[in-house]
C-alpha cells in the first residue's frame, strides 16, 4: 500500500518581501565564472546572470538559435568571418568592482572575454570553443572591436558548428573591472548583463537570484516574470520529492527510482490522484549520453583494448533498463538518437557474456584473474556522488562484472573532488554523462579528440591519429554529405577502441505543478525561468491529502 501525501502549496508571494519566487533543487554549483561553466550545474546557473553572444530558442523545435547579447552575426561570403551586434541598451548590472553603477556592455568586453576564455593560463575546459578562431602574426585571437557596438571574428576555416559555440555560457562577457578587482574570488560573484542578478549564495545550501529590471529583454516577454528564483541543495531524492509534493519546489527535472510507483502508472501516465491536484508530467527523450570513462593513461585499462571491449560485453543494458524504469534508450556509441549523424549499424561489443569472457581471456585475464597478483582483477571508478540512488546503481554495476570475475570497485567523492581528480587524470575509470551543447554530431565526438584531452572535454585522453584525421576532415569540409560520411566513419574507430562503456541515453521525465506557466522540457538549460510565469488559474492542493 503506498500513501502520498500531499501538502499545502505554498502561496505565490514566497520570496523575500513578497517577491513571486520559483524555487527548484539543483546540484552544488562550484563557481560563477563564466570560464568554469564545465558542469551543467555551474552553467544553469551561470546563465542567469551573464550572456552569451546567441542562445538557443526555448520555443523553437527543432532547435535553432536566437539573439541573446548580439544579434544573429552577418557572415561573410567565405564563412570566415562573423560580425556580432551587441544589443542596443545591454548593461552590466551595478557593481562596486564599477563604481557602484551599472555600464554599457562594449565590443571591447566581448574581446576581453572571448580571450580571457582561450587563455591557457586561465585553464578553462571551454578553451575549444575557440579552436576555429585564426591568430595573427603575433599569435593573438583575431577577435577584434570595430566600435563600441560591433565585434569582428576570423575563423581559420568554416566552421559550421561555430555560431552554435556562441551560445554556451563559456562565451559570456565579463566586465574587466570585476575580473582584476575581485582576482580569484570573482566566481564567487556575478557581474553580469542577464535576466537576473546573484543575491545571496549560501553554498551548499541555497543560491537566490532577483529580476533585474534593467535588462532589456523583459519587453518581449508576454507575462510577469518571476521576481526571484531559487536553488535549493537537497541531495537525496526523496527529500526532493517530498518537498514537491508538499509544494515547496515549483518542479523537479526527475524522478527518483524509489519515487517512480508513487507517480507514474506501468503505460508511463502520471498517476491520477497527482494529475487531480494539479501535478503535470513531462517526457522527452534527450541529446545525452550516460558513460563509463577509461583514462587512457591508466596500464591497465588504457593499454588493453581486449579489456575494453569485454567490460562493454559484460554491460546488461535491459537489466540495467528495468532498474532504472525503463527510462532508458540503448547506448551503441557516443552520438544521441535523433542527431543526424548518429551511426545506427549493430554494435559488435553489445551484452554478450559469453564473448566477454573469451575478451577478457584474450586480454590477458583468464576468468577475471590477473596474472601478477593471481586474484580478480579489480577495477575502480570514480563517481560525483555518494548518494542513494548512485550507490544502488553501482551495485547492479558490480553485479554485471562479477559474472565475469571482475571486481569493480566504486570510489564516491564530492562533485568538485570529483571533477578535479577526472581533470588532473588520477582515476583509472570515471562515471559520467555529457549532454550536448549544440544538436550536432560534432559535440559529442569532440570528446575524443586529442586536442581536447583533460582538462578539455576528453577527460580519459583518448587520442586516436586516425580518428584525429577524420574528424578533422570533417570540419575542414562545405559538403554537408560529406561531412556526415566522416561522422560515421569517426564513430566506427570508436567503437572498436571502446574509450568508453557505453551505457545509455536517458529519456527525461519531469513534474511540475500547473501553476507554472511556460514550462517546455529541453536539452538546453540555460536561463529557460526567464520565460516562466505564474498562472493565475492554478490549481491549489488539499492542505491534507491522501491516497491509497
Amino acid at each position: 500500500m503506498k500513501k502520498l501525501i500531499v501538502g499545502m502549496m505554498v502561496a505565490a508571494m514566497a520570496g523575500s518581501g513578497g517577491a513571486l519566487t520559483f524555487k527548484r533543487p539543483l546540484e552544488r554549483v562550484s563557481s560563477m565564472d563564466p570560464l568554469r561553466s564545465s558542469s551543467m550545474y555551474d552553467a544553469m546557473a551561470i546563465a542567469l546572470a551573464y550572456e552569451p553572444l546567441l542562445e538557443v530558442d526555448y520555443f523553437a523545435r527543432p532547435y535553432a538559435l536566437k539573439p541573446c547579447l548580439c544579434g544573429l552575426p552577418e557572415v561573410s561570403a567565405d564563412q570566415l568571418v562573423y560580425t556580432f551586434t551587441i544589443r542596443e541598451g545591454a548593461v552590466f548590472h551595478a557593481d562596486k568592482s564599477l563604481g557602484g553603477k551599472s555600464r554599457p556592455v562594449l565590443a571591447s568586453d566581448v574581446v576581453y572575454s572571448l580571450k580571457r576564455l582561450a587563455d591557457r593560463a586561465n585553464a578553462s575546459s571551454g578553451m575549444w570553443t575557440l579552436d576555429g578562431v585564426a591568430r595573427d602574426e603575433k599569435g593573438d585571437l583575431r577577435i577584434e572591436a570595430l566600435d563600441d557596438r560591433r565585434v569582428k571574428i576570423t575563423l581559420k576555416a568554416p566552421q559550421h558548428i561555430f555560431p552554435w559555440l556562441m551560445a554556451l555560457p563559456y562565451t559570456s562577457a565579463v566586465p574587466r573591472e570585476a575580473v582584476e578587482m575581485y582576482g580569484p574570488r570573482f566566481g564567487g560573484v556575478a557581474v553580469g548583463s542577464g535576466p537576473y542578478r546573484l543575491t545571496e549564495w549560501w553554498r551548499n545550501h541555497r543560491m537566490r537570484f532577483t529580476r533585474a529590471p534593467d535588462w532589456t529583454g523583459w519587453s518581449e516577454m508576454k507575462h510577469k516574470p518571476y521576481d526571484e528564483l531559487q536553488y535549493l541543495v537537497v541531495d537525496d531524492a526523496s527529500t526532493q520529492w517530498l518537498m514537491f509534493l508538499q509544494g515547496e519546489v515549483d518542479m523537479l527535472r526527475g524522478i527518483a527510482n524509489d519515487n517512480w510507483d508513487a507517480a507514474v502508472k506501468e503505460d508511463g501516465t502520471l498517476v491520477v490522484e497527482l494529475h487531480d491536484r494539479g501535478v503535470r508530467l513531462f517526457s522527452f527523450a534527450t541529446m545525452e549520453v550516460g558513460y563509463i570513462g577509461f583514462n587512457m593513461k591508466d596500464p591497465v585499462v588504457g593499454t588493453n583494448k581486449k579489456l575494453r571491449q569485454a567490460l562493454n560485453c559484460a554491460f546488461d543494458f535491459d537489466t540495467w533498463n528495468r532498474f532504472e524504469k525503463n527510462r532508458l534508450l540503448p547506448c551503441t556509441g557516443p552520438v544521441p538518437p535523433g542527431v543526424e549523424g548518429r551511426l545506427e549499424t549493430p554494435f559488435a561489443y553489445s551484452y554478450n557474456v559469453e564473448k566477454a569472457k573469451k575478451l577478457l581471456d584474450e586480454a590477458g585475464y583468464p576468468n577475471g584473474i590477473d596474472p601478477k597478483t593471481n586474484r580478480r582483477l579489480e577495477i575502480s571508478v570514480s563517481c560525483g556522488r555518494a548518494n542513494q540512488e548512485v550507490r544502488a546503481e553501482l551495485e547492479l554495476i558490480q553485479s554485471f562484472y562479477n559474472v565475469i570475475g571482475v571486481r569493480f570497485e566504486p570510489s564516491y567523492m564530492t562533485w568538485n573532488a570529483f571533477l578535479q581528480t577526472v581533470n588532473e587524470g588520477r582515476m583509472q575509470l570515471f562515471l559520467m554523462a555529457w549532454i550536448g551543447d549544440y544538436p550536432d554530431a560534432e559535440n559529442f565526438l569532440q570528446l575524443f579528440h586529442t586536442k581536447n584531452a583533460s582538462p578539455g572535454a576528453n577527460h580519459g585522453c583518448y587520442s586516436n591519429p586516425a580518428f584525429d584525421a577524420i574528424y578533422d576532415r570533417a570540419m575542414a569540409t562545405k559538403d554537408p554529405k560529406e561531412r556526415l560520411d566522416c561522422w560515421r566513419a569517426a564513430q566506427e574507430i570508436l567503437r572498436e577502441d571502446c574509450p568508453w562503456i557505453f551505457l545509455n541515453h536517458p529519456k527525461r521525465y519531469s513534474v511540475a505543478w500547473d501553476h507554472l506557466g511556460n514550462y517546455i522540457p529541453s536539452d538546453f538549460l540555460y536561463c529557460n525561468e526567464k520565460y516562466y510565469f505564474r498562472k493565475e488559474t492554478a490549481t491549489p492542493a488539499p492542505a491534507d491529502a491522501s491516497t491509497k
